[in-house]
This record gives structure tokens, sequence and C-alpha cells, in this order.
């Protein structure tokens, strides 16, 4: 199991990349966008940049939901390595079927 606080501040990024997603995109688009003058965008990067950190969707960590752990994180199951065997092995997960010889 990973550590708790590490799991919540995760839900924390989370949570704001939710609450600025529209804003970081609408000023985003102005950057890219060549029709405008040059020094609005420049002053629409420096909002961008103006906010938070933790906001930025590249900031969030793929997590396993049973454990928490950062690694060995398989996205289609969102599961670690992990948990994927031992929930295989207990005969939990639809489809799986575990080998042993």
């Amino acid at each position: 199991m990973a550590k708790t606080s590490s799991i919540e501040k995760n839900n924390r990024r989370a949570a704001l990349v939710k609450q600025y997603a529209g804003k970081r995109a609408a000023l985003k688009a102005q950057t890219k966008d060549q029709s405008i003058p040059a020094d609005q965008r420049f002053a629409a990067q420096l909002k961008l940049a103006e906010l938070p950190r933790n906001s930025a969707k590249v900031r969030v960590r793929n997590r396993c939901e049973v454990s928490g752990r950062p690694r060995g994180f398989y996205r289609k199951l969102k599961l670690s390595r992990i948990a994927l065997r031992q929930l295989g092995n207990l005969g939990q997960i639809p489809g799986l079927v575990k080998s042993s010889w």
C-alpha cells in the first residue's frame, strides 16, 4: 500500500486539473493561434504561467485503484501488476485465466 499522503496529494492535483481545465485550454489555444498579435499571445502565455503548477494534467500520476502503487500500472485496468496478479489468483477479473504448471 502506498503512503496515504502521496495518494491524497495526487487526488488534490487531479481536482486542480479539473478546476482549471477550461481556463488552461482557452489560454493554450490563444498562445497557439497565429492570427492573434504576438503581444497578446505573449500576454496569454504569461497568464498561463501564473496558474498553479499542479493544475497541469502532466503533474497527475497514474496510480493503482486498489493499492495506490504508482509503478507497474496498467491503464486499461487501472491496476498495478501486483494487484492484477492477486485479483487474478482470486478469480475476480473477468476473462483473465491464470495459468500454472
